[in-house]
C-alpha cells in the first residue's frame, strides 16, 4: 500500500512531468533555441572565435574564472542546502505540527514527512552534482582556451576546429549550471508539498512558469536576442 494519496502522487507526477516537459522543450525543441540559453551558446561561440584574434587573453581568463567561481559557489551552497533537509528528518514531529496547523496544511504522518524530506534533499544532491560537473567543466575550458593557438595562427584550420571545440565544450559547462539552477528553482515549488498536493501542483506551475517567462519574454530575452 502507498504511504501517499492518490492527490499526493498526483501532485508528485505533476512535478516530475513539469520539470520533465520544461528541460525537454528548452533543450532539444526549436522552440527552445530561441530561448535565453541557447541565445547566450551561441555568444559562447562568438568569444571563442573572437579570442583567436587576440594576443593577449588575460580578459578572457579572468571572465572564465569569474563564472567558475559562481559554479563553485552554487556547489557548495548545493551541500548546506542537503544538510539543512536533513536536520529535517531530526525535527520531525515539532515540524508536523507547525504544518498541521497551517491555514492549508494537511495531517501528515512521520513517515510521510520523511519521505517528502528526503525527496527534496535528492534534488539538492542532484543540484549539486551538476554544479559540481559544471565547474569541472569550466576548467577545462580554461585548459583549452591555455591550449590555444596564437594568434598569428588565427585562420588556420587547426585554430579554428580547436575554437570550435572549445565553444562546445563551454556550451557542455553552462548547459550542466543551467539545469542545476533550474533543480535549485523547482526545489522551491517542491516546498510546496509539505503543505499539501495542491500547493506543490500550484507552487511548481508558478515555478516554472516564472522560468518559462524569463527563457522566451523577458527583457534579458529580447535585449539578447536583438530586433
Amino acid at each position: 500500500m502507498s504511504i501517499f494519496s492518490p492527490l499526493d502522487l498526483v501532485a508528485l507526477a505533476w512535478f516530475a512531468g513539469a520539470w520533465a516537459v520544461y528541460a525537454l522543450v528548452l533543450e532539444h525543441t526549436a522552440y527552445g533555441r530561441t530561448g535565453l540559453n541557447s541565445l547566450m551558446n551561441r555568444h559562447r561561440e562568438t568569444w571563442m572565435k573572437e579570442m583567436l584574434a587576440r594576443d593577449v587573453r588575460i580578459v578572457d581568463t579572468q571572465l572564465l574564472a569569474s563564472l567558475a567561481n559562481g559554479t563553485a559557489f552554487f556547489a557548495s551552497t548545493s551541500l548546506i542546502a542537503v544538510g539543512g533537509t536533513l536536520t529535517l528528518l531530526r525535527s520531525s514531529d515539532g515540524l508536523l505540527d507547525v504544518v498541521a496547523n497551517l491555514p492549508f496544511g494537511l495531517a501528515t504522518t512521520r513517515v510521510q514527512w520523511e519521505a517528502k524530506t528526503i525527496g527534496l534533499a535528492i534534488i539538492f544532491v542532484y543540484a549539486f552534482f551538476k554544479f559540481a560537473w559544471s565547474y569541472r567543466l569550466f576548467n577545462y575550458v580554461a585548459i583549452m582556451i591555455g591550449a590555444m593557438p596564437p594568434f598569428d595562427r588565427k585562420d588556420t584550420a587547426e585554430a579554428k576546429d580547436h575554437a570550435s571545440r572549445t565553444a562546445k565544450l563551454f556550451e557542455i559547462a553552462g548547459r550542466h549550471f543551467n539545469r542545476g539552477q533550474r533543480g535549485f528553482f523547482l526545489a522551491l515549488g517542491y516546498l510546496g508539498w509539505f503543505v499539501g498536493p495542491w500547493v506543490l501542483i500550484g507552487a511548481t506551475t508558478a515555478v516554472v512558469l516564472v522560468m518559462w517567462r524569463r527563457q522566451f519574454i523577458s527583457e534579458s530575452q529580447r535585449a539578447i536576442a536583438g530586433p
